[in-house]
């Protein structure tokens, strides 16, 4: 999840909340998935995919439109179809079972099973991703239970290995089972996201683009030698001098349609000299002292350009030698457009010696930017409007990356819809005692159940 700076938006009273009944069933999903590790390390999302599959059993779908599909040991995928009346191309709705790795000892509260109190629920995947899971679930076995029948089918692809591991199941999925979850567009649960600052509801913003994935490794190697006699040529300070140079470069801006949108939208939105900054972004040409003050913001910054950080550092084996290697990692998230090649290049260029070695590590692929449709940003905003009324809706390039990557690569339109109002100035994701607001979950939920219902019967113009 993103932090941004403050806005100044009233808190809205929000429209007719989820069902007390409702609730007890989306706790327990949530209960269920949290309270199974699906860590790479020990966890198991095949055995998540199997008690999803039997909730859905048990709620009345055709086993023959349920799949468990395995990739490896304790590797699970989940697929499942709601059949709708056949007009139209089915529609995708994707979550991920994994999550990222946690340690006790470094909690307040057990990673690996879900607790309720002070108004949150708090576990590992209660925010990413595992309360978009039990959006989606429940509202499955709801819409089921109701007899309600769309036009369209609505497929749910719930994955694996969307935090990291060799078995990223949506990018498996489209090699191998295409046919289960092809669709004429794709809502990602992972990506995008309500806005909350200090209790009050600052936007809901609907990812139409991410940014590319790319590590390199730096590296320099000598002969070493005795710590006693020391020499200039010094692996450690030859790395050290290169990263100096790398954090000191800031890549040139490179908008697209979605952020353009974006600072376009948050102009009328932001109040105070921002406002003027982010409207005049968006205009040829784009002059330096706006750019240079929104690039104050480590958000906006992201939104502006590519980014490259130092993330690893490794270097010397004994304390009484001169190193023989030092090595960096360089994480660089690539806007639309750009290319793994052309940062490699810039690298080196800022570099400025061959001594440091740029190695690109294994790659995501590049990323790109789904044309927005006027027809199902109208459901999304209508939906939006009607459970948090008055909140703007605000398209948004997520700075992170999702497997919403692979399905716009794969031709599926993608839009990223978190609908949990999260805390822009205490986000836990991946991190210590992550959390998900109680009553946020529960609106997530009745967000989900008026949108899978709205956009089951739209219409798409190309």
């Amino acid at each position: 999840m993103k932090t941004i700076l403050p806005l100044l938006v009233a808190s809205f009273a929000l429209g007719q909340g989820l069902p007390a009944d409702q609730q007890t069933e989306a706790r327990e999903i949530l209960r269920e998935l949290i309270d199974t590790n699906t860590t790479d390390s020990v966890g198991d999302t095949a055995r998540a995919a199997e008690a999803v599959a039997a909730r859905l059993l048990a709620a009345g779908f055709a086993k023959d439109d349920i799949h468990v599909l395995p990739d490896g040991p304790r590797k699970g995928n989940l697929v499942v179809r709601y059949r709708g009346t056949g007009s139209g191309k089915p529609i995708l709705f994707l979550a991920h079972l994994d999550v990222v790795e946690a340690r006790r000892e470094d909690w307040s509260v057990d990673p690996f099973h879900m607790v309720e109190q002070d108004g949150y629920f708090y576990g590992r995947g209660s925010n990413d991703d595992k309360s978009g899971d039990a959006d989606l679930i429940a509202n499955l076995v709801r819409l089921k239970r109701e007899g309600f029948q769309p036009q369209r089918d609505l497929i749910v692809a719930l994955t694996t290995d969307e935090e990291g591991g060799t078995h990223n199941g949506v990018k498996w999925l489209l090699a191998t089972h295409r046919d289960l979850i092809d669709a004429e567009f794709c809502i990602n649960t992972d990506a995008g996201g309500g806005e909350l600052d200090n209790g009050k509801h600052v936007a809901l913003d609907v990812s139409g683009a991410e940014k590319g994935f790319q590590s390199y490794r730096l590296e320099v190697k000598n002969s070493g030698g005795h710590s006693s006699l020391p020499t200039r040529d010094n692996a450690i300070y030859r790395l050290a001098q290169a990263l100096t140079r790398i954090s000191q470069y800031t890549f040139p801006v490179q908008m697209n349609d979605v952020t353009r949108e974006y600072f376009r939208r948050m102009s009328e939105i932001q109040k105070g000299p921002f406002s003027a900054d982010m409207k005049a972004v968006t205009e040829e040409p784009v002059w330096p002292g706006p750019v240079s003050r929104l690039s104050a913001s480590p958000y906006y910054n992201a939104l502006l350009r590519t980014t490259c950080v130092a993330t690893m550092l490794s270097a010397g084996h004994a304390e009484n030698a001169l190193p023989q290697t030092a090595t960096a990692i360089i994480n660089c998230r690539l806007v639309p457009g750009d290319t793994a090649d052309n940062v490699e290049k810039t690298l080196k260029r800022v570099i400025a010696t061959p001594v440091v070695s740029v190695t690109p590590l294994e790659s995501t692929g590049v990323s790109t930017v789904t044309p927005p449709s006027p027809e199902v940003l109208e459901v999304i905003t209508s939906v939006a409007h009607e459970t948090w009324p008055g909140v703007p809706v605000v398209p948004t390039m997520d700075t992170g990356a999702s497997d919403g990557k692979y399905t716009r690569l794969a031709g599926i339109p993608t839009y990223g819809v978190s609908a949990v109002f999260d805390d822009v100035n205490d986000v836990r994701a991946h991190g210590r005692d992550e959390r998900i607001g109680v009553q946020p979950y529960y609106d997530s939920v009745e967000y989900y159940y008026r949108l899978m219902k709205a956009l089951g019967g739209v219409t798409v113009s190309h």
